[in-house]
């Protein structure tokens, strides 16, 4: 039985789907691994706090790794504890020793966090205090009171990591 030219033409556009339905895996497991392999070497252990884009934090050449531990923020307008709203700068009493909704909310935080550990009765628990370069200095030592009043006193205060560089006459 002859066939037709059409029907040779249609039985081998056919073929020709078939074989182009076919994947090759061999190209796709070395993509993979190659992928796998740069994912790994460049994956770094950097700590990353949460940024606000309303803080600028100051610049330090520190090679000390953050803790995760609670963090206040403090920028030009408000006090956050976390992601919590606590006050407004204009509405804190700048001639009291310590910041009364700041006090509240730490204590509650210690006490739904229960008995502290034998190093965080030593040293207190650990906090880190996230401020504006701009923060005036008596803001931030009335914070910081009020940290220590509620024994958050293992403080810590977030930074923008630089590289070292030699003072002005040494190296060259």
């Amino acid at each position: 039985m002859n066939l037709n030219v059409g029907a040779k033409l249609q039985a081998r556009k056919e073929k020709q789907k078939q074989q182009q339905s076919r994947l090759n895996l061999v190209s796709l497991m070395d993509i993979f691994t190659i992928l796998v392999f740069f994912l790994l070497v460049n994956s770094s252990d950097v700590e990353v706090l949460q940024t606000d884009k309303t803080i600028k934090l100051p610049d330090s050449t520190s090679q000390q790794k953050p803790e995760v531990t609670t963090v206040v923020r403090v920028n030009g307008e408000q006090l956050f504890v976390g992601d919590r709203l606590i006050a407004r700068l204009d509405e804190i009493d700048r001639d009291a020793e310590q910041i009364a909704p700041l006090l509240q909310e730490l204590q509650h935080r210690a006490q739904r966090a229960g008995e502290p550990s034998e190093r965080e009765q030593e040293a207190g628990r650990p906090i880190t205090i996230m401020g504006d370069e701009q923060v005036p200095y008596q803001l931030l030592k009335q914070i910081m009171q009020t940290c220590a009043a509620a024994d958050f006193r293992d403080m810590s205060f977030a930074v923008n990591q630089t590289t070292p560089q030699d003072p002005p006459g040494v190296g060259s």
